[in-house]
């Protein structure tokens, strides 16, 4: 069985596209300078970033902060294995990654690994401090963590 690319939620046309995109690299740019870029209007710019956000494709804006401007120098990529899989064991560590702040990313993966953690801080006694409050927080079979030594590519825009 061959698998099909998933349909995207809503109808976008290039026009919508390219004000995402355009929204991607710079959420306060002037509604002119995209309506300049798209070659609409821009009220036609304000009424598609306004049916964009309350069709939930835009889901939020927010400033990108410079990790090393805050002291956020570490980042450490965590992978994890469990041995449990009980509803009761799934909500416990849901909710230890919701109450961790350090966790920017938490995915369920398919395969050997059952899930990895993208994880910010200070240094490594402060992972060393995280690491030991979630596996107070939950039973884990098997932790393997991996310090980024350099980051090469990092980016939230969306191939769109």
């Amino acid at each position: 069985m061959s698998e099909t690319p998933h349909t995207p939620k809503i109808a976008l046309d290039d026009t919508d596209k390219e004000i995402l995109r355009l929204l991607q690299e710079d959420a306060a740019r002037p509604l002119e300078r995209i309506a300049e870029r798209v070659g609409i209007s821009k009220t036609a710019v304000w009424n598609r970033i306004q049916r964009l956000e309350r069709d939930k494709v835009i889901q939020r804006r927010v400033a990108i902060v410079d990790e090393e401007a805050v002291g956020l120098s570490e980042t450490v990529f965590v992978v994890l294995r469990t041995s449990q899989h009980s509803a009761d064991w799934l909500k416990a560590f849901t909710d230890a990654i919701k109450d961790s702040p350090e966790i920017l990313e938490a995915h369920r993966l398919a395969g050997d690994l059952d899930y990895i953690l993208k994880v910010k801080v200070r240094s490594t006694r402060e992972y060393d401090t995280f690491y030991k409050r979630l596996i107070s927080r939950v039973s884990i079979h098997n932790v393997s963590s991996s310090f980024s030594l350099e980051t090469l590519k990092a980016t939230t825009k969306l191939p769109l």
